[in-house]
Formats: C-alpha cells, structure tokens, sequence
C-alpha cells in the first residue's frame, strides 16, 4: 500500500516536515556543534570523511548524499570519496584519516566482545592527534549521531539543503 510519505524517485518526500517549526533552539544547536567541529585542530576533509562513513554504516541515504556533495564542493576526488566504504584497503588514505574512520566505525558498529573503543584504538588515535583534536573528532561523531535518528525517522530528502529537505 502506497502511502504519501513513500520515497519515488521522482518525487521524494519526507516522512515529518521540518522539525525548526516545532523545535527551532535544534538550528543553535547545530550551528554550535558545526562551529566546534570547525576549530582548526582536524582538516574539515577528515571530519567529512568520518561523517560519511557513519552515513553509510547506520545506511542514511540523506547522510550518504549530504556529505558526499559537501566533500565535492570541499575539492575531494571521486576517488577517495566512493573508496570511504572500503577504506581499509582504499591506498588513498592518510594514517590520520584511517585512525579516523577506525572511530567512527568503532563508536556505530556493535562489538561482542569487548570496548567498542578499545585502548589500543585510542592509542594509535592519540598518536595521530593531540586532546583538542581527539575532542574535535569525537564532536563530529556526536554531531552526525545528532542527526541520524532524524534522517532515519524523518526521512529528510536527499541531495536538498537543510531547511529545504522537509515537504511538510
């Protein structure tokens, strides 16, 4: 059964119009966690990488879509973009970016068996970046977790801007 909140693909819907209608203080809090995320101690290119990662761990299509464009417009090749999914054995990555996409997919990923950051990520992690940027890329992480019950629940359309994403 068809209902009007289902994605075609030639007209996209989301499932909840836009939540700054109901909650408008989510903009300032948005805006502080991006600010934050922007303080120098990380290259933006590696916060865009690790946000996409997360993207296509929880399977947010949105996500996917959102920070791929942003690192297009960043001057990222199309080659170390679409290798994020396979980045482990992706030669276009620095070992900084790698310990990166390590955290994120430890912090989304269930472990059985143990920590999900366990402390010989954390070292190598810390190898590569001092307390603030450590901090930095933990804000980016809780910046898109923020944000994915909304893509997941809410259904914003792919590929519009935010504010623009909801039809509602």
């Amino acid at each position: 059964m068809s209902t009007p909140t289902t994605i075609e693909q030639n007209d996209p819907r989301s499932r909840l119009p836009d939540p700054a209608q109901f909650f408008p203080e989510v903009g300032t809090v948005a805006a502080a966690m991006s600010k934050a995320t922007r303080n120098g101690a990380v290259p933006p290119t590696t916060i865009g990488l690790v946000q996409l990662r997360a993207g296509q761990i929880v399977g947010s299509t949105y996500h996917a879509v959102r920070q791929t464009d942003l690192l297009r417009k960043a001057g990222e090749t199309e080659e170390r973009i679409t290798a994020v999914a396979s980045w482990r054995d992706a030669p276009y990555f620095t070992g900084a970016e790698r310990v990166a996409l390590e955290l994120v997919e430890a912090v989304l990923t269930p472990n059985p068996s143990g920590e999900r950051v366990p402390d010989e990520l954390y070292t190598r992690a810390s190898a590569h970046y001092d307390d603030k940027a450590l901090w930095t890329l933990t804000i980016a992480i809780s910046q898109i977790c923020f944000f994915i019950p909304v893509a997941l629940i809410a259904k914003p359309i792919p590929g519009k801007p935010p504010g623009k994403n909801y039809i509602k």
